[in-house]
């Protein structure tokens, strides 16, 4: 784990330019919501701790990832039908705005209730 204040801008800098804009939008919105929490890279992705992992996201080619674990896909499952899921994860293709609200919520529920990845 990377504890360096800097490692998630690190991470987006060093991804395509065209997609570089959308990670800022969801590394602001988690850090609005998280602003004490520690960031850091686990697993190869942004990752925000509070005594323990809440919430990751990751730029893949054709998508962006995130991780906010099983039961948050499950109690966001209404939210989320318009993207594809799995257990823990949810695709937001790049073609598809970015949805900022529906992440502050999804992240702002995991560190309540303490459900995590």
């Amino acid at each position: 784990m990377n504890n360096d204040q800097n490692c998630i801008i690190d991470y987006i800098e060093q991804q395509d330019d065209n997609i570089r804009p959308l990670l800022y939008q969801v590394h602001e919105a988690i850090r609005g919501v998280l602003p004490k929490a520690e960031e850091r890279i686990s697993w190869k992705m942004p990752t925000y701790w509070d005594g323990r992992n809440i919430i990751h996201f990751a730029a893949f080619k054709k998508h962006l990832g995130i991780y906010p674990g099983p039961d948050a896909i499950l109690h966001f499952s209404d939210e989320l039908k318009i993207y594809k899921t799995s257990k823990g994860a949810i695709q937001v293709p790049y073609d598809k705005p970015i949805p900022v609200e529906l992440i502050k919520d999804i992240t702002w529920w995991c560190y309540q209730t303490g459900n995590h990845h």
